[in-house]
């Protein structure tokens, strides 16, 4: 039998508390360490990190054909109690939730600057909370207030509040002790303890996976729900079809609150549409792209932003709605207050482009094959008519659906035919002989694998292949910082402009930020 649970003991000792991590994986492991009596920021990511599932764990589940289902609902209903709230305190944070394959991040991000622009000038809401996922560079990144992270003191003081009082209720508890939720539900769970602290009544929350079993689906009456653009991802829990993942992605509308989503392919739409009945939601209104749009300067400037900023105002002007009864938009422009929240919006790593001397640097995590493409354009529209050399750095860490990636961004490039790259470097996000951030580590992934490169040796052995008439230097290398070294060597070694296209894993494009930056890069 598989046991999939984390259970940690503590006590008390000279050098503070120390934890006591047994791992049930088919077999036990343990491990000691102290935390400080402190209390740090850095001691709540070390615990943290213990909730992460390890790779192997991960493999065994997909192997067996372990999908959702709704045991994560009822874990966090449980946890919920546990800490000191019921699930109408819930009702108080006014939430906004979105789901989507593409694009649910960005309307997050843009619903939160809209709002958090509206907060400015009409004091209203008082607060504004966003939750997303996965983070780039520090996990406090997750838990936003006003559009800004959490400091490290509140992080530390909120994780340490929920880790206590879960402690304490599995104390009094007559079972075994209960395993603390892993890594997402724990901060999905905390950022709720997070905002009902800090007087959030707006919150915008990106769904994890899927959407119907998803940690962040346990808000019975959200303000309004919100549904991005579908495609296929995450086959090996959500399905293979469009139908199936349409139908986890619908499973966060609610009875009575009001639906949108954005146009979808038929057979997409037909399942949102047949769950919003099931559901029996107050409205299911379907958007194609808002006319007020036309003179605002959404970033970049795409006909898929263009969408999910016409979402992000239907979502936003509906929240704003129940918050204030007398709320109403003049038809034909947007409010200033809209405006600016549009085009000040920050969302990083995300067609994003930094200048370093004579090297342009272009990032976008893109983990699906439709987010590939859409990467690959925005790449070539903004640096194809341009002379100089041409760099690729890619890296997705995973399975089969990695290599179909690489192709996706293979023949999305070929199909702009005006240029390929000059080079191409494959590296894993972080390198297993290096000591990354606490925040950058990452269990679920095969040490072995990342080890030997081999992952990255596949791609550049498939690069080869299909791009057999180029005269690409294809290289393989250890790490980001070794990758774009080599970008910068290039630099130094020709006058020409550098081009260099970072995309593929979130994590390799947060990693290379941080050493873009030089900083957090927050």
């Amino acid at each position: 039998m598989l046991l999939l649970s984390h259970r940690i003991l503590c006590w008390r000792s000279k050098r503070g508390v120390v934890y006591d991590i047994y791992r049930q994986h088919g077999r036990s492991s343990r491990r000691s360490f102290a935390i400080a009596t402190s209390r740090t920021y850095e001691d709540a990511v070390d615990l943290l990190n213990t909730l992460q599932t390890p790779f192997g764990v991960l493999k065994q589940r997909r192997d067996a054909g372990i999908g959702l289902d709704e045991s994560a609902k009822v874990e966090m209903r449980k946890c919920l109690h546990q800490i000191g709230y019921s699930q109408r305190d819930l009702d108080k944070l006014n939430v906004i939730h979105v789901a989507g394959t593409k694009g649910k991040g960005s309307t997050c991000a843009l619903v939160g600057s809209i709002l958090s622009k509206y907060r400015q000038s009409r004091a209203m809401p008082r607060n504004v909370g966003l939750f997303t996922s996965p983070h780039l560079i520090a996990v406090r990144e997750r838990i936003r207030i006003n559009s800004i992270p959490i400091s490290k003191g509140l992080f530390a003081k909120y994780f340490f509040e929920v880790w206590d009082k879960l402690d304490a209720a599995s104390a009094t508890s007559s079972d075994l002790p209960s395993p603390k939720p892993v890594y997402f539900r724990y901060l999905t769970l905390m950022s709720y303890h997070v905002f009902l602290q800090e007087g959030v009544d707006a919150a915008i929350y990106e769904v994890g996976m899927g959407g119907e079993f998803d940690s962040t689906n346990i808000v019975d009456h959200p303000a309004v729900t919100g549904i991005s653009t579908l495609g296929i991802d995450h086959v090996a829990v959500l399905g293979k079809t469009i139908e199936e993942i349409a139908w986890h992605k619908a499973g966060i509308q609610k009875a009575g609150v009001p639906s949108f989503t954005v146009k979808q392919t038929p057979a997409a739409l037909k399942v949102i549409r047949e769950r919003a009945e099931e559901r029996h939601v107050g409205s299911l209104a379907v958007l194609e792209e808002d006319p007020r749009l036309r003179k605002v300067r959404v970033r970049p400037n795409a006909p898929f932003q263009r969408l999910n900023a016409t979402l992000a105002v239907a979502l936003a002007e509906t929240a704003l709605r129940k918050l204030d009864s007398t709320f109403e938009i003049p038809p034909g422009a947007l409010p200033e207050e809209f405006v600016n929240g549009l085009e000040n919006a920050v969302w990083r790593g995300r067609c994003e482009v930094k200048i370093e001397g004579n090297i342009t640097w272009y990032l976008d995590g893109a983990h699906t094959q439709d987010s590939i493409a859409i990467a690959a354009k925005w790449f070539g529209d903004e640096s194809f008519k341009k002379t100089g050399i041409r760099v690729l750095i890619f890296n997705q860490q995973g399975d089969r659906a990695a290599m179909e990636l690489l192709e996706g961004l293979f023949q999305a490039i070929a199909s702009q035919g005006s240029a390929s790259f000059d080079h191409v470097i494959f590296c894993p996000t972080v390198p297993v002989d290096k000591v990354g951030k606490r925040d950058s580590i990452i269990h679920p992934t095969d040490s072995a694998a990342m080890a030997g490169l081999e992952t990255q040796k596949a791609f550049a052995r498939r690069w080869m292949e299909l791009d057999i008439s180029s005269s690409t230097m294809i290289k393989v290398l250890p790490s980001i910082e070794d990758a774009v070294e080599y970008v910068r060597s290039l630099e130094k070694q020709d006058d020409d402009k550098v081009h260099a296209f970072i995309t593929g894993s979130v994590h390799l494009v947060g990693r290379a930020l941080g050493i873009l930056e030089g900083v957090e890069a927050l």
